[in-house]
């Protein structure tokens, strides 16, 4: 897997991105993560959170502005969160003075700091922490002077001096009635350069001209600053920006002070002196430190609208229980709608940005285990994460990478496609494929491709279309029965998809270059896909433009119509797809829309890799409805069968059965009989449309095996064939085991990778089958 394309897939997940409540906070703090504490009672803990990043808590519960709140999502569906009361019943509920860790410094640099302020003490804090020594100096008689003038009902002076108490902690030394000027004077900028290995400035919004000489002045009287980097003229000074908004007005008052921006400034301002104090640089990856908009995804109208709680004493604020009922009200954001709509990415609890990176950390193993392997066979490759994201990630591209780089360095679990690949390779055999003209034709206008799973699942159905076709189609409609190479592809094995491709162009050309008419969506994907100088169309299109055949029009109960995953932009072979349902009187439900639509458990082979997965995957799609269904993927059908679900084939009501039976009662035919049914297929053409003579295969043993033993036996990937195997060479050799107690016979034959085992009993002749099971061992018998 190539690195610079795992992370452009990273890239595209935003599942990791900030709440909007984050984001917009110039501290960044996660006041989505604090609701879900308050919400479970965790006030402690919610605490613990908001003291992390803010360095005065008690004072700022008390005095935020809260921009979190003007772009609260829930604000779309009753009403924003109160952030800034939450914050606040925290602080009073759950306060206890932040122990800070001091990084240990070799060597710690001396800081002085002028002023006192918000921005001038969260820099002296930020700054202690890092491991320096700092000294504040402050003009006024006590620090925080403009906080001391706040309203003490908004502002109780006991927060104050709760979170200055904690400065003391941190060895930080403030010397008020202090005040400091430009020059070399006893507290003059020159002398605190020499004495000091840096100077901030945090004047807050007074005058700062009496700082010259020793630093530029601006023509308003202020001291001139970088504020990208809280730089000034001089190389040891620097300083924390102070916006126009923030300084007093003709009146002396401040109406727009921010004590949230006041603290992220100085936190700002601290960084910058910090990187110079390691000989770092001043600007660059400085983070995002500072209110932005989020690229969260959050649906929100799937939650209900719920206003805010009012607490029922305003002044006071929220007591426990309202600020637990308040909290409750918080989604919390999250994108997550890819795993919302997906049993794979559900089932590993995490989400795709998490998944790329574990499954390019285990193609890059180079000894040891690799425990992502049936993660990344997991996928269905259908596409529906890809619809959902905001920013069109595709886990089946990922996945389907790492598949192909596992099978490049030999590292696929041989287990996990072994029998979905042996399938293929039937499907492929002189056996089961055919490719012919129709008869009196030495080339063909049109190519019927059925598909491997329809010709194996209903091959009245083909032969049904084929006379169809044939009868309605001047030119010639030739017929090839074989495997678009789907498997192969989902497996990661480009070799032999592209073996596969070689041979498909060949047989194409050979018959004159036809247009192809598949009956199977992935068919037509894959041929799309990998011959785009191929023609090709749905059967659904082509029925529709030459009509169907005559049939009784009968009154049905609706259907609820799964479009195959495959199929999911196909839009014309969507609308030819209901036209002929309409055709035939069929009153259908959709589910999701074919846009997303999902699949049915067999796309990526999941069903052979990862069971449990596939059966979660079918068994959510099934549960949508209780309507019967209509498919018109053959596997879709069978594999909606197998699970329970009265589902038909729209072929069953273009082509109905003589018999009237009922098209959503049909069973699936299970593994074995798919393969019968693929056999004497080619043979049923190939005597009646060509005039051949089929030799009939050899007859073998016939076993007796009960349906529930049948289930059992191919749910396990054994086919009656493989039993029969076993049998024939137990019988032969004699090489079988007695079970005294039930009389049955054990029996064991190794076939390719495959040791199977069979316990069966013979009556009149023929192996009545009681169990059967298979592993990769192989069982040796010592000489």
């Amino acid at each position: 897997m190539d690195g610079e394309q795992v992370k452009a897939w990273e890239a595209l997940c935003i599942e990791e991105q900030p709440p909007a409540c984050t984001a917009a906070c110039p501290l960044h703090v996660d006041a989505r993560a604090m609701a879900e504490k308050i919400a479970a009672g965790d006030f402690a803990g919610a605490f613990a959170l908001y003291a992390r990043v803010v360095p005065f808590p008690a004072i700022l519960a008390h005095v935020c502005d809260h921009p979190c709140e003007t772009v609260c999502r829930r604000a779309e569906r009753g009403g924003a969160i109160r952030i800034g009361a939450l914050e606040r019943a925290v602080v009073e509920e759950a306060y206890v003075a932040p122990k800070r860790m001091v990084q240990p410094t070799r060597r710690p640099k001396t800081v002085a700091i002028v002023g006192a302020g918000l921005t001038g003490l969260t820099a002296a804090h930020d700054l202690a922490v890092k491991g320096h020594r700092i000294t504040v100096f402050e003009g006024d008689a006590q620090p925080l002077e403009r906080l001391r003038q706040w309203d003490p009902i908004e502002l109780p002076p006991s927060a104050v001096e709760a979170d200055l108490g904690s400065l003391g902690a941190l060895g930080i030394e403030i010397r008020c009635r202090t005040r400091v000027t430009g020059g070399d004077g006893a507290n003059g900028l020159d002398r605190l350069v020499e004495t000091f290995d840096a100077v901030l400035l945090a004047p807050g919004r007074g005058p700062t001209s009496t700082f010259a000489p020793t630093v530029d002045i601006t023509d308003e009287g202020r001291v001139a600053i970088d504020c990208g980097a809280c730089t000034t003229s001089h190389p040891k000074i620097f300083a924390a920006c102070v916006r126009v908004e923030e300084r007093d007005l003709p009146d002396g008052t401040f109406p727009d002070y921010s004590p949230l921006r006041s603290i992220h400034d100085g936190r700002r301002a601290a960084g910058t002196v910090d990187r110079f104090l390691q000989g770092a640089s001043l600007t660059s990856q400085r983070g995002d430190l500072g209110g932005r908009d989020s690229c969260l995804y959050v649906e929100v109208n799937a939650h209900p609208p719920v206003p805010p709680v009012l607490p029922e004493d305003p002044v006071r604020g929220y007591d426990h229980r309202e600020a637990i009922a308040e909290a409750a009200r918080c989604f919390p954001c999250h994108c997550r709608e890819c795993v919302k709509a997906c049993e794979y990415l559900a089932h590993y609890g995490a989400y795709p940005k998490r998944y790329v990176r574990e499954i390019w950390n285990n193609d890059g193993i180079v000894m040891g285990n690799r425990k992502a392997n049936r993660m990344i066979d997991g996928c269905t490759l259908c596409g529906l994460c890809e619809e959902i994201c905001p920013n069109d990630l595709s886990m089946g591209e990922v996945c389907l990478d790492a598949r192909r780089s596992m099978v490049r360095r030999g590292k696929m679990p041989p287990s996990h496609h072994d029998f979905a690949l042996r399938e293929l390779a039937f499907y492929r055999s002189p056996e089961a494929t055919l490719s012919r003209n129709q008869p009196g034709h030495a080339s063909s206008a049109v190519l019927f491709f059925p598909g491997c799973q329809l010709a194996g699942s209903d091959p009245d159905r083909v032969v049904a279309i084929y006379d169809h076709l044939r009868a309605r189609i001047d030119g010639g409609v030739g017929l090839l029965l074989d495997c678009c190479g789907a498997p192969a592809h989902w497996a990661g094995r480009v070799d032999l998809t592209d073996e596969i491709r070689a041979g498909f162009a060949t047989e194409w050309n050979r018959l004159g270059r036809p247009t192809v008419v598949t009956a199977c969506a992935t068919c037509l994907k894959m041929i799309r896909e990998f011959h785009p100088d191929v023609p090709a169309e749905s059967l659904w299109t082509r029925l529709a433009a030459i009509g169907l055949p005559e049939a009784p029009t009968v009154a049905r109960a609706p259907l609820a119509i799964h479009d195959p995953c495959t199929a999911r932009h196909d839009v014309e072979t969507q609308r030819a797809v209901r036209a002929v349902a309409a055709a035939r009187g069929l009153e259908l439900r959709e589910l999701d829309g074919a846009e997303k639509t999902t699949c049915c458990g067999y796309g990526g082979l999941v069903a052979y890799a990862d069971r449990a997965i596939a059966d979660r995957i079918v068994e959510r799609r099934i549960a949508q409805s209780d309507d019967d269904y209509l498919a018109w993927c053959a596997m879709c059908r069978d594999t909606f069968a197998r699970h329970g679900k009265r589902a038909a084939h729209l072929l069953d009501y273009v082509f109905p059965a003589a018999d009237g039976s009922d098209p959503a009662a049909r069973p699936d035919p299970g593994l074995s009989r798919r393969r019968d049914a693929r056999l004497g297929l080619k043979a049923r053409l190939s005597r009646d449309v060509w005039g051949e003579i089929v030799t009939e295969p050899e007859p073998t043993l016939e076993p007796i095996v009960a349906e529930e033993v049948r289930r059992d036996i191919e749910r396990k990937l054994i086919l009656i064939e493989d039993v029969v195997r076993v049998v024939a060479e137990a019988e032969s050799t004699g090489r079988k085991l007695l079970d005294p107690e039930s009389g049955h016979f054990v029996a064991t034959l190794r076939h390719g990778t495959q040791t199977c085992w069979v316990v069966y009993e013979m009556r009149d002749g023929r192996p009545l089958v009681h169990r059967a099971w298979a592993h990769r061992m192989q069982v040796e018998a010592k000489p």
